[in-house]
């Protein structure tokens, strides 16, 4: 499984090696305190290799007493001693290997943190950079089960280390058998590994044709058997044509599979031919040696089955290696996940005095912003000031780039064009992080923490201030919900975790979004239509206290209605990739433009709308 999903990535060149990959991998086991992994992988490969040997001499050594004629209290010694170190032997093992269990999979829990800390913490950009989000779901699905290349890899690393031990300890077992035949011994091992590795492939590489088989097979059976089409082939009498079609389908599909065991015998039989030569040779020498220079049976017993040992541990090693490399794929698209390029600048950059900010101001100069593909600027030549405690609304179209502006004065994104300033230095400078935590903010989208109410407007369930809380639901309209839940302000939410969670109205969790943006008392607060799921009346309520609601600091508030926006100290309107109109609620209605036809539009639609509801 680990090896299909690996393939998937072949066509791109790593951009780590085995080795490297490997060494990455000892190093998170070290560094993540589970070194014991290391040292239980050596050691059940030690515990595989010394079973081997055990179970090699036992024969041998056995029928070399009987061929002694030795007394029959040392044969049972014998046979005793064999047992009582094989009964060790595989006790220690299986509590190697069941305990290694444990710390592979810490190592990939510490893989799975280290994307998670990525997907949370990298900048903004690769959030919506398609490339970056493709690697993330990848890298994911590599480290999303024990048989993950994450943690597989350290059963191949067993196994490769369990081979090359075995390859040593059988060498120099085989020292004194003639090189010829370790030469035949090892060709014929790698010739017959290579030839039916090749030929079992032939599946992976017709993979395409063969989903292409199945997917039509399953499609006309989904077709046949659901009940939105079954009027369909009544009515038109579709049936015997789409049997004809899934005859045709399952003919092809076998033939398919014909090919293919065709493909699979013809490995099985070189393989089998191969082994027939190997064996044979070793038969014919070691016979030899019997018959020519006195090899005991028991020699001869334990040099054939050294031979067949010697080609297992060759076998094993070209395997290992080959699973290896497959999974090397699989862990270097996670680094790659991991290690991907910043564009912006945190722990690195200037540091921002939190406690200087609430005087501050931001200004954006000459900004443009083109997204990545896009045939033009969403934004154009955009000069805009933030003053210090100032109220400011930006309206227009869908799609005039509105939230596009938030995005950059937040920092979110950078300007393809021109620079945005915060108290005359470039953010790009300064600690995104640092920068970031100056905002407050309701965007469109939102996220709802399964706790409790308390700590989604905290945004933490540690040392809440509930006075704090309570005052920041009272100022977003939410008191009299809140409190008339049975468990209050300790009430759950999000159901897909909690079944006794309470599913608030999406007006409700505006509300909650609102408070949540007051509780961080940031000096800047952002609200992207924080009211879109609010009534009129509802959102005018809510509106009338919106100058205490952010007294004392600065504000940008996106909305579509218009009437909202005679709160604010200055109201900007975004058209065709730039400012079109700019001033006052009362100053741009005198202008009689843009803004003025829009809002004399939604004044007269709400006027039908109370007319028709007091009818």
């Amino acid at each position: 499984m680990v090896k299909e999903k690996s393939h998937d990535i072949k066509s791109a060149k790593s951009k780590y090696g085995m080795a490297n990959n490997t060494w990455f991998m000892l190093r998170l086991a070290y560094i993540s305190k589970e070194k014991k992994v290391i040292v239980l992988s050596l050691l059940s490969a030690i515990f595989a290799v010394s079973l081997n040997l055990i179970n090699l001499y036992v024969s041998p050594v056995i029928l070399s007493a009987v061929e002694r004629k030795a007394p029959i209290s040392e044969l049972v010694l014998t046979i005793l001693l064999f047992v009582a170190a094989i009964m060790l032997v595989s006790a220690a093992s299986e509590y190697v290997n069941t305990n290694t269990l444990y710390g592979r999979i810490s190592v990939r829990t510490e893989i799975i943190n280290l994307l998670n800390r990525k997907a949370m913490q990298t900048s903004y950009p690769n959030v919506i950079d398609e490339k970056f989000t493709t690697l993330l779901a990848k890298s994911q699905e590599i480290v999303g089960s024990n048989r993950a290349a994450s943690e597989a890899i350290w059963t191949t690393l067993t196994y490769l280390t369990t081979n090359i031990l075995g390859f040593i300890f059988y060498t120099v077992l085989m020292s004194g058998i003639q090189p010829v035949l370790l030469i035949i011994i090892l060709v014929t091992t790698v010739v017959s590994y290579l030839v039916t590795n090749r030929l079992n492939e032939w599946g992976y590489r017709h993979r395409d044709e063969e989903s292409q088989l199945m997917k039509e097979i399953i499609n006309l059976d989904r077709s046949s058997s659901e009940l939105t089409v079954s009027k369909d082939i009544r009515i038109f009498g579709l049936r015997p044509w789409l049997d004809e079609l899934y005859k045709k389908s399952m003919k092809a599909y076998m033939a398919f599979q014909g090919r293919a065991q065709g493909v699979y015998i013809w490995g099985g039989i070189l393989d089998t031919a191969l082994t027939f030569l190997r064996n044979g040779a070793a038969y014919a020498y070691l016979i030899s040696l019997v018959v020519n220079d006195g090899l005991s049976v028991s020699e001869f017993l334990l040099y054939f089955s050294a031979v067949g040992g010697f080609s297992g541990w060759v076998s094993g090693i070209l395997g290992g290696f080959n699973i290896l490399h497959s999974q090397s794929l699989d862990i270097s698209t996670v680094r790659e996940c991991i290690e991907y390029p910043e564009p912006f600048k945190f722990e690195d950059g200037e540091h921002i005095d939190a406690g200087k900010a609430c005087c501050a101001e931001i200004r954006l100069e000459g900004v443009s912003y083109r997204y990545p593909g896009a045939k033009k600027d969403t934004l154009t030549n955009i000069n805009l000031t933030l003053h210090p405690g100032e109220k400011l609304a930006v309206v227009g179209l869908n799609g005039a780039g509105k939230t596009t502006l938030i995005k950059l004065i937040c920092g979110f994104l950078d300007p393809t064009q021109g620079r945005v300033l915060f108290n005359g230095r470039d953010i790009r400078e300064l600690n995104r992080r640092d920068y970031y935590n100056l905002f407050s903010a309701v965007f469109q989208k939102y996220s709802v923490l399964a706790e409790t109410i308390a700590a989604n407007v905290a945004q933490t369930n540690q040392n809440i201030d509930m006075e704090r809380v309570k005052s920041c639901i009272a100022k977003a309209g939410l008191t009299a919900k809140i409190e008339s839940l049975p468990d209050g302000y300790s009430t759950y939410l999000n159901r897909e975790v909690y079944d006794n969670a309470v599913m608030l109205s999406g007006g409700q969790t505006q509300r909650l979004m609102l408070a949540r943006a007051l509780y961080k008392d940031a000096p800047f607060i952002v609200l992207d239509e924080p009211t879109a799921a609010l009534d009129p009346i509802a959102e005018s309520e809510l509106y009338q206290k919106y100058n205490e609601m952010t007294k004392g600091k600065s504000s940008v508030y996106i909305s579509h209605r218009l009437a909202t926006t005679r709160f604010c100290d200055r109201i900007i309107m975004i058209k065709d990739a730039s400012i079109a109109e700019e001033g006052t609620h009362e100053e741009l209605l005198k202008a009689g433009r843009e803004y003025a036809r829009l809002y004399e539009v939604q004044s007269k639609y709400y006027r039908e709308e109370e007319a028709e509801n007091e009818e």
